[in-house]
């Protein structure tokens, strides 16, 4: 039976402390990739508000409709969301392994103070509303999970350190020995070393023209999972005024102080059944965490073009965010006592020991996409109202910088990383649809949204998000009750690594419900 024979490169390995470890065009998409998110009011109706006004989600939309409040409220809306996947190998004949997750969050909290002239006084500006509070613009809560068996028509988790030809120097394979002693690893390659699975031949070592590290040799057949846990959120606290003039035209502006916490775990399985080599299986864990924040400004303008048609428009500067992040990989392999395969050097039965990176700190600055709104409203006098947006996000616009400042900073400039952004991402459009029926003090909610998929790549994967959102409301004297319900579907696409085009692809599909409950007061 042919085994695999890998062996590692020093391009792969050397340097990869620092940026390298977590930063690149996904990070750029995770935090520009917003959703709607607001009251359940806002909710139920799919996000459209951007022409509607007097809605608390105006003041991350378009902040002009705080000019149309007649009156000032207090509101507060948690929420649950309950997460499932399926993922599976693409081209192999694997059945999808279902994963979950779920969470509990703030949706949204904020209060409106509205100062309106009465109908006898003079003045062309009529009054206005100031805003602030909190609303959650992004859920990052997923867990997904494949498993399957491929042959020599994919590439192992080993082989994404398969080398380039080069004679390395006798200190390259002291580097390794001064890991595995120390404890304290600094590259793949060290991992691999101290976990047993790789080891420097002792018939090369010391042999400047022959030396190279080998490791442990893998059968035809290898079955492999990951389990990927994703848990966090990007969150905005906005200050905010719109005002009235002549009841005809409304304008406001808005600051957003951004806040998103990410975490990230992988733990990556391969193991082999092939009684002719010495290796059993190995488990990689990866742990990434992200602390950010950041800023933002927007600007917006709702006119009342009939009496029953309402246009609008905002725009949203760059968010402007610095992010921290936080990096841990071990890994570990266990052996058999028995195989035909040779095997250099010592090698344990069982469990080999478990080797770690010493924890990783790298500040860096992100600069998010500039956002376009515009929208349209019909009322319905006193039955109700249909509305739609429609929203340009410019993902390839995303950049990434070094943050000399920051932890292990350095002026490392990115240029691959925001490279790949450009090549990657394309700017799209997102749209927005909603409608909403009143019976006496009753609300009925309907609404949808469509947001683009931002991949260049043209594949028969649709990664589109779809919103299709529901929702109820109670209005009674200074008291309101609101209920929204969002079920939300989007597919993922992603290699677990890389090796020259013959790593696995797995496929994602993924569903999310989320329900939300406002309770608020008029004053």
């Amino acid at each position: 039976m042919k085994n695999r024979i890998l062996w590692l490169s020093l391009a792969l390995v050397a340097g990869q402390a620092g940026h390298a470890f977590a930063q690149g065009p996904s990070d750029a998409l995770r935090y520009s990739r917003l959703q709607f998110g607001g009251p359940a009011r806002t909710q139920g109706i799919g996000g459209a508000n951007v022409a509607l006004g007097a809605d608390f989600g105006n003041l991350t939309s378009n902040p002009a409709g705080l000019g149309l409040f007649q009156k000032s409220e207090l509101h507060f809306t948690p929420g649950v969301g309950v997460g499932q996947s399926d993922g599976r190998i693409e081209g192999i004949s694997s059945a999808a392994v279902n994963d979950t997750k779920n969470s509990f969050h703030i949706a949204s909290t904020g209060v409106v103070l509205a100062n309106r002239k009465a109908d006898t006084e003079d003045g062309d500006w009529r009054g206005g509303a100031f805003a602030l509070g909190f609303t959650r613009l992004a859920d990052f809560n997923a867990s997904s999970n494949y498993q399957g068996t491929f042959g020599l028509e994919r590439a192992s988790f080993l082989e994404r350190l398969k080398p380039s030809a080069g004679v390395q120097p006798q200190s390259f394979y002291d580097n390794l020995d001064a890991q595995a002693s120390s404890g304290r690893y600094t590259s793949d390659l060290g991992l691999a070393y101290g976990a047993y699975l790789a080891n420097i031949s002792s018939y090369r070592r010391g042999t400047r023209g022959d030396s190279a590290v080998v490791l442990r040799a893998q059968g035809n057949q290898i079955t492999q999972g990951e389990l990927v846990t994703n848990s966090g959120s990007l969150s905005q606290f906005d200050i905010g005024y719109g005002g009235s003039f002549r009841d005809r035209l409304y304008i406001g502006g808005g600051i957003g102080i951004v806040s998103s916490n990410f975490t990230q775990t992988r733990t990556l399985t391969e193991s082999d059944n092939d009684p002719n080599t010495h290796f059993q299986s190995l488990t990689s864990s990866t742990e990434l965490r992200t602390k950010g924040s950041g800023f933002n400004a927007r600007l917006g303008v709702i006119v009342r073009a009939l009496d029953n048609l309402r246009i609008g428009a905002s725009v949203q500067t760059p968010t402007f965010m610095r992010l921290s992040d936080t990096y841990n990989e071990s890994l570990v392999g266990s052996f058999s006592a028995t195989g035909t395969d040779r095997v250099p050097g010592d090698l344990p039965v069982g469990t080999g020991p478990k080797v770690s990176f010493q924890p990783n700190d790298y500040d860096y600055t992100l600069t998010t996409p500039f956002r376009a709104n515009g929208g349209v409203a019909y009322t319905l006098g006193k039955h109700g109202f249909v509305t739609g947006d429609v929203e340009y996000v410019g993902y390839r616009q995303a950049r990434l910088h070094n943050d000399p400042n920051g932890a292990n900073g350095d002026d490392y400039s990115f240029s691959a990383e925001n490279l790949a952004v450009r090549n990657l991402y394309k700017n799209t459009v997102n749209l927005r649809f909603g409608a909403e029926g009143r019976f006496d003090v009753f609300r009925v909610r309907l609404g949808y949204a469509r947001y683009g998929d931002p991949y260049v790549a043209d594949t028969n994967d649709d990664r589109a998000q779809n919103f299709y959102t529901a929702g109820l409301g109670l209005r009674q004297g200074n008291f309101f009750l609101d209920a929204a319900g969002v079920y939300t579907t989007f597919n993922q696409v992603y290699t677990p690594y890389s090796v020259g085009g013959l790593e696995p692809t797995i496929k994602v599909s993924n569903t999310r419900f989320t329900t939300s409950v406002t309770a608020g007061i008029t004053f």
